[in-house]
């Protein structure tokens, strides 16, 4: 059984943090690789960062070990967990962050972390307490660092946001909502702004919005040649609808 490990936090690009934390992952479990596959989630946001963590997950095999970090209430009452979900490992804060995912899939096991660290900041968790915790999952020790937790009731969470959860380095405004083919031929009002759906980039005149599926499943609204976020005054938050058939 192989494991890799996938970071996805808030942290940022540049500064320590990242490095810290996957120091730990080095030498408790040298041999299993390393993704960075999101720093610049939205920040202290884990109600959008769920979005984006569940649509990105598919890319990655079963046995990924998901270390998420988002977590604006480290050092408080939230607690810190781990969800089995369809033959992956996501280890983070209890705070929202997990339960697309845990909407979304099939086969679901939350448990609550119970080991902790003989010493432990209040302020990163990410390094002190989940990331050893993540290499205990790979290393077969999740009976020893945790108990199970009841399912719990996410009736009131939504699999679905209609609302723009990431921004990337392109301007292209990335929404919570998985695409179907029913939407085909409606148009997106956000913002004030009327867009039309095109299949991709080439499709549409050079400066022209138009939302579309992405490459994770999910309606993104973008510019040919230009930034969504800019020209359609965008941001994380923002609610869209789509007209009627």
């Amino acid at each position: 059984m192989s494991f890799c490990f996938a970071l996805f936090t808030d942290f940022g690009p540049a500064g320590p943090y990242l490095g810290q934390m996957e120091s730990v992952l080095r030498q408790s479990a040298p041999q299993l690789p390393v993704i960075h596959l999101v720093s610049d989630a939205p920040f202290a946001n884990p109600f959008a960062g769920s979005y984006l963590l569940a649509a990105l997950r598919s890319s990655f095999p079963q046995n990924t070990i998901f270390l998420t970090i988002v977590d604006p209430g480290v050092g408080g009452t939230r607690r810190p967990v781990v969800l089995f979900a369809d033959g992956q490992y996501f280890v983070g804060p209890d705070n929202g962050l997990l339960n697309t995912v845990a909407l979304q899939a099939n086969t679901v096991e939350w448990y609550e972390i119970i080991w902790r660290p003989d010493v432990c900041s209040t302020s990163f968790h990410g390094r002190d307490l989940f990331a050893p915790v993540a290499c205990a999952l790979a290393n077969g020790l999740l009976a020893d660092y945790c108990k199970p937790l009841p399912k719990p009731d996410l009736s009131t969470w939504s699999s679905d946001c209609h609302q723009i959860i990431y921004v990337d380095f392109y301007g292209n405004a990335i929404t919570g909502s998985r695409y179907n083919p029913d939407l085909d031929g409606r148009q997106l009002f956000i913002n004030g702004h009327c867009v039309d759906q095109a299949s991709t980039f080439c499709s549409v005149e050079t400066g022209r919005p138009f939302w579309y599926c992405n490459s994770s499943g999910l309606i993104e609204i973008a510019v040919n040649q230009g930034k969504a976020r800019d020209l359609l005054n965008l941001k994380i938050g923002h609610s869209f609808q789509v007209s009627p058939n």
